[in-house]
């Protein structure tokens, strides 16, 4: 069996998770705890980690079976398959969550403007800044260098 991302509508991550688990399927919804400030308070809630995603495990014979849940809006792709997590990915998820020395865990995405340092390859330990990305390439910008360099990226299921 295979853990698939489940896109949903927002706000919907724990009722969804709830009807696929009592329908029998295998389901994963990382939830973290927040502290929201309101005007006269603050309150501690659970959010999902991810927002609009849920993990659900099962065989590609069976992926039509999460429609039948409200909330469901469409499987994630990855370079034009059902994007697939791994078992160890999905684990360790686990782990940071259920680590006592971990106090808070973000989920952010990279986007245009962003900085980063390379880790390997021709240009490594470089810092670049991300001039935009796409599922298929991302282009960045060498300051030092100057120059701009345009990196295809290749499938990692």
């Amino acid at each position: 069996m295979t853990w698939f991302v489940l896109y949903v509508k927002a706000h919907t991550e724990k009722k969804v998770a709830d009807t696929l688990t009592k329908m029998g399927v295998e389901v994963f919804c990382p939830i973290v705890k927040e502290t929201r400030q309101w005007s006269d308070r603050k309150k501690k809630i659970e959010t999902p980690l991810f927002k609009s995603y849920v993990f659900v495990r099962l065989q590609e014979k069976h992926r039509s079976l999460v429609f039948d849940v409200p909330g469901v809006v469409r499987y994630l792709f990855w370079l034009g398959k059902p994007a697939r997590v791994r078992d160890e990915e999905i684990l360790t998820i686990k782990n940071w969550l259920n680590d006592e020395n971990i106090d808070e865990i973000k989920v952010s995405q990279y986007s245009p403007g962003d900085e980063i340092t390379i880790k390997n390859g021709l240009f490594k330990n470089q810092q670049a800044v991300i001039r935009d990305l796409d599922s298929k390439s991302i282009r960045l910008i060498l300051k030092t260098m100057g120059v701009l360099i345009t990196a295809k990226i290749r499938e990692v299921i």
